[in-house]
């Protein structure tokens, strides 16, 4: 079995449907027969745009407080530039917060 990666990745509660269909799309959330598995936690994104930001919410130098949902999905390690790149290519955030690990998704023995 090909390495497996994870994704996590912050996202306004409106624009998750899209995130979600794009990282599918590009590979990630396959697991046996299913595409597209993913888990979500809705929660509260916090930030302050710092000069020289260009916020898709707020406004520099004021603290925000957004609705977010955290997105998780595993993929093969070979998809992650593809992956990263699909969720990206929809965020509607200047900076996105996200992350990739490795994961041990193999059944045992």
């Amino acid at each position: 079995m090909e390495p497996m990666d994870c994704l996590v990745i912050y996202v306004p509660t409106d624009a998750a449907p899209a995130v979600r269909q794009a990282i599918g799309d590009a590979g990630a959330g396959r697991l046996g027969n299913y595409s597209h598995c993913s888990f979500s936690l809705d929660g509260t994104g916090r930030f302050t745009p710092l000069p020289g930001a260009n916020p898709a919410v707020g406004v520099v130098g004021s603290s925000e407080e957004v609705p977010e949902t955290r997105i998780e999905a595993i993929f093969p390690r070979s998809r992650r530039n593809a992956v990263v790149k699909a969720a990206l290519s929809v965020h509607p955030y200047e900076t996105p917060a996200f992350m990739t690990y490795p994961v041990d998704a193999s059944l045992p023995d």
